[in-house]
């Protein structure tokens, strides 16, 4: 079996930001409100670029961070709950505008934690040997599925695109991978498709493809989810926390994370937040914040990191990871 490694990353987001301010124009709320209850204090929003754009340029960006090009890549992953169509896979559309002609491409959706699952795939992929090097990305344009009426969640979400590109070989950087799913709970964050309606049924007058969520019952879930994959990955390695660099989750709600750092008795520098300048990008947090480490050396080699989120499904995973990049 090979082992995997991350040999470099990239990230983009619309240039377009949309602070807290600006949002209490359009619905009943504040600055000093959104940043109490979620940390966030703004968010990047498309003009026109779909999910496709965001995640291509995440993509040449990745491509450029680890020296490979594009027809080098023999597997493309694409997360993402906000794709740009059913048909073709927004995947394929990346490898169309990239040129990696050589990849099978296709998409997923495990809401937050597709990038997660997105690495747990292609990590089985490459240990097999039937693919040697892929690329993975989480993606989001969720203003098009925000509904912007309602201010429970129309000011947590932004759109983002964060990639990686992964090698097989004999140097080991992904160390231990588990992601679960609960079906049974997928009713607490919803966002429909397109309505039943054919030859033989109208279809609902009243339906919207948006996003809606029970925010109590998701936070519960989260904090005690989180808390318990952490201890999950550590003990499966035989690690604690003190073995740890950095803890990146899932950027959803700052509240969250603080939550999970005092469950867990831990150093709150531990654990990476951008949150606050990007929102909840869904499947592309986990990747942006990845890559904003990569840039800014906050990483060296042999450094162990902890990937973790959780997402609508319900679903959530952890990764444990050497980093093996040096800059």
């Amino acid at each position: 079996m090979n082992e995997v490694q991350i040999i470099g990353t990239g990230s983009y987001a619309p240039l377009n930001i949309m602070t807290n301010d600006q949002l209490s124009e359009i619905v009943d709320t504040s600055d000093e409100w959104i940043i109490s209850m979620t940390g966030i204090k703004e968010r990047h929003i498309s003009k026109g670029e779909n999910t496709s754009d965001l995640a291509t340029k995440a993509a040449i960006e990745a491509l450029k961070d680890a020296n490979v090009k594009a027809e080098d890549i023999d597997l493309i992953i694409l997360a993402s709950t906000s794709p740009d169509q059913f048909v073709p896979a927004t995947a394929c559309i990346v490898q169309g505008n990239i040129g990696a002609v050589n990849a099978m491409a296709f998409d997923i959706s495990a809401a937050c934690t597709g990038f997660i699952f997105a690495l747990n795939i292609a990590t089985q992929f490459l240990k097999t040997g039937q693919r040697k090097r892929a690329l993975i990305i989480g993606a989001e344009v969720l203003s098009k599925i925000v509904d912007w009426t309602d201010r429970n969640t129309c000011i947590l979400f932004g759109d983002g695109a964060g990639a990686a590109i992964l090698e097989a070989g004999s140097t080991r950087g992904i160390i231990s991978i588990n992601s679960t799913s609960e079906g049974q709970k997928g009713s607490v964050l919803t966002c429909p498709t397109v309505d039943v309606k054919n030859t033989f049924i109208k279809g609902n007058e009243n339906f919207k493809a948006t996003i809606s969520m029970d925010g109590k019952e998701i936070f519960k879930f989260a904090v005690k989810i989180i808390a318990s994959s952490i201890k999950r990955i550590l003990s499966e390695n035989n690690c604690t926390l003190e073995d740890i660099k950095y803890v990146v989750c899932h950027q959803a709600n700052f509240r969250i994370i603080d939550f999970v750092v005092r469950r867990l008795k831990a150093d709150k520098d531990k654990f990476f937040v951008n949150l606050d300048r990007y929102g909840n990008t869904s499947a592309a947090s986990i990747a942006i914040a990845l890559d904003e480490m990569n840039k800014t050396n906050l990483l060296k080699a042999g450094d162990k990191i902890i990937l973790v989120g959780f997402g609508g499904g319900l679903t959530y995973g952890a990764s444990l990871i050497e980093w093996t990049i040096n800059k």
